[in-house]
């Protein structure tokens, strides 16, 4: 299969290494050089000069004759201003002849501009989706979601989500087993922790700048099951309940009640992907009381249900398990 990764210049230098490694490393493990054929395609002649001032050694440029291709994935450049008319018209002559494409981070605005993925669903990095919702507003912009398939379309938030991306398309070609295999080679999780979501409730724990106020973040992360209300943190915290909610919203840029919604619903998410736990037990273990709180909250947040959300994010084989 021939992988061809377009590497614009200014190409963040991850998104075109990340899926990279990750076919190179499943054509090792399958003992065949060939089973995996990476090209970095340029959009000009000469090196690619990517984030981190790497240069890239292009393949291929857009302009030399065309060559079969299998998966084409667009990289992203995270300070661009303007798009190719070259690359837009290469785009739009190519991608009805892959058998899947895609993007990563900002790679979805040239994918964007040659008016194929209207109507579709699609992601990108969260600092650029509001700029992707406004500029092209026939799209459906989740910028929830790491990376997300859509038909032969598949597009990701950017930077460390290509790896997810491609390991995902890895089990799609050759099954969990070798997808598991080179994810524990990279040091990766085959599925994030939390489902696909690029917001995490311990990443936003890392933020805060006070330690009191991340000592009870940490408490929340541990005690989901506990009386987490203001009045009950800022007792925990040994401060007024008033001055609590200030500071809290004050370093971490969101209310005390908003975290606690937070985390219990990261690790709701957790629980359905990675455990086979009954819902009703999920939601006791999580803080939620009971399957219908948590239930609204997932529709309220993500759009699906509980038990929607586990079918789409657990691997075929758990799927049918935790009912």
């Amino acid at each position: 299969m021939r992988i061809v990764i377009l590497a614009p210049p200014g190409v963040q230098s991850l998104d075109v290494v990340g899926p990279a490694e990750v076919f190179w490393e499943a054509a090792r493990r399958l003992g065949d050089p060939a089973a995996y054929e990476v090209q970095v395609m340029g959009t000009a002649e000469g090196p690619v000069v990517g984030t981190g001032s790497l240069r890239f050694l292009a393949d291929r440029t857009i302009h030399d004759p065309d060559q079969p291709i299998d998966t084409l994935l667009i990289g992203g450049d995270p300070s661009f201003d303007a798009i190719d008319p070259a690359v837009i018209a290469w785009l739009r002559r190519r991608v009805p002849t892959v058998r899947r494409y895609g993007s990563i981070c900002t790679g979805v605005f040239l994918l964007a501009a040659t008016g194929l993925l209207d109507g579709r669903r699609v992601t990108t990095h969260w600092e650029c989706a509001d700029k992707l919702r406004a500029e092209y507003p026939n799209l459906t912009v989740d910028d929830d979601q790491i990376f997300i398939r859509d038909g032969a379309l598949c597009t990701a938030a950017g930077v460390t989500s290509g790896i997810d991306l491609a390991l995902s398309l890895l089990e799609e070609d050759h099954g969990r087993d070798l997808a598991l295999l080179v994810a524990r080679y990279m040091v990766m999780f085959l599925k994030r922790p939390g489902g696909q979501s690029q917001f995490s409730a311990h990443l936003a724990a890392q933020t805060a700048s006070r330690t009191t106020i991340q000592r009870s973040q940490q408490y929340v992360l541990e005690n989901l099951s506990s009386d987490l209300s203001v009045e009950s943190l800022a007792l925990q915290a040994g401060m007024s309940p008033r001055n609590f909610a200030r500071i809290f919203r004050r370093d971490t840029n969101r209310t005390p009640a908003e975290f606690v919604a937070a985390a219990r619903l990261d690790a709701a998410r957790r629980m359905l992907v990675d455990t086979p736990a009954p819902l009703q037990r999920i939601s006791h273990s999580c803080g939620f009381g009971d399957l219908s709180t948590m239930r609204r909250a997932f529709l309220r947040n993500l759009g699906i249900t509980p038990l929607d959300y586990r079918k789409r994010f657990r691997s075929t084989a758990d799927a049918g398990a935790g009912r």
